[in-house]
């Protein structure tokens, strides 16, 4: 039998992240091999993610990367909060990004790409594994232009390109590219705070205009409107409503005077070029995702065997 010294058991401890009993367990049941050690623990690993799977991952970071052209965003998932301030975690999400940077948004893409010498699947893994919570990559998404730039912006940053809420913006321009960077930060920024939910009216979902002129109509019908005169005020009302909603006819958050299709007309001097909004995409952390509701005092209560 192998004699498992202490050293042994922090080296592998180091370098996999495990607790000190699953590193000497490790170390016993393989003879002291430090490779076969490291493998036993990453099935173990995944025998703990596997356990963990069914529990709800609302928390966790929204990360937004951009290279010239091209940009993404991602949201990973964790249970607890505690777990985004955690630094392993981070770089889990800064890693994920730049994969799909690479590889595009397809989210089974990301998990079978290769970091190194593991798969982005397994580095989720060997997280959960170290971090003890489940986690996931819940959903990507990528802007690219053939000329101009994509920009990002993440709200409530916790570190660079990674926080609560992530927005990149696509501009396509044959202008200068610095002055377009400035511009669809502003823009990102914008969709942040006013939560566009199209480019223009042509990009809106038919059932949400469908439903708003169902609610305006009601509204006037119920007032003894007639018919004509209803069709009339609901087109005007689609009008305000378009202000509200799409990202072209609303107010522009750095100048309240404008809307932003006035402010992009207005920096295609600047910029030396004609600006078209080619997309946006923005990711506000758990959005859809129905938490549940625990009972923090009880669950404390029941660990220690108290009622």
């Amino acid at each position: 039998m192998a004699n498992i010294t202490a050293a042994m058991v922090k080296d592998l401890r180091e370098s996999t992240g495990a607790g000190m009993m699953d590193c000497k367990a490790a170390l016993t049941e393989n003879g002291g091999d430090m490779q076969a050690a490291q493998d036993w623990l990453r099935k173990k690993g995944l025998s703990k993610a596997a356990k963990k799977a069914g529990r709800v991952a609302a928390e966790g970071l929204i990360g937004a990367l951009t290279s010239g052209k091209k940009g993404v965003v991602v949201e990973v998932n964790s249970e607890t909060d505690f777990v985004a301030r955690n630094e392993h975690f981070q770089g889990l999400v800064k890693m994920i990004a730049q994969v799909a940077l690479d590889v595009g948004a397809d989210v089974e893409k990301i998990k079978a790409a290769k970091v190194g010498s593991i798969t982005v699947e397994a580095a989720i893994a060997d997280s959960i594994a170290t971090i003890g919570e489940n986690q996931t990559l819940r959903r990507a998404a990528a802007l690219e232009v053939s000329e101009g730039v994509v920009s990002s912006y993440v709200h409530g940053a916790v570190i660079e390109g990674a926080g609560k809420l992530g927005v990149i913006v696509a501009l396509e321009s044959p202008g200068k590219t610095d002055e377009l960077a400035v511009l669809g930060r502003q823009l990102a920024m914008h969709v942040a705070a006013a939560n566009p939910q199209a480019i223009d009216a042509a990009g809106l979902d038919p059932e949400l205009v469908k439903r708003e002129k169902d609610v305006l109509a009601d509204k006037y019908r119920q007032q003894g409107k007639p018919e004509n005169v209803i069709e009339k005020i609901v087109e005007s009302g689609l009008k305000t409503y378009y202000k509200e909603v799409t990202l072209l006819e609303q107010a522009f958050i750095h100048d309240s005077g404008k809307s932003v299709a006035q402010a992009l007309k207005e920096a295609e001097g600047k910029v030396g070029g004609a600006i078209k909004v080619a997309g946006f995409v923005r990711y506000a952390l758990g959005e859809g995702i129905e938490k549940e509701e625990t009972d923090f005092a009880a669950e404390v209560a029941a660990a220690s065997g108290k009622k």
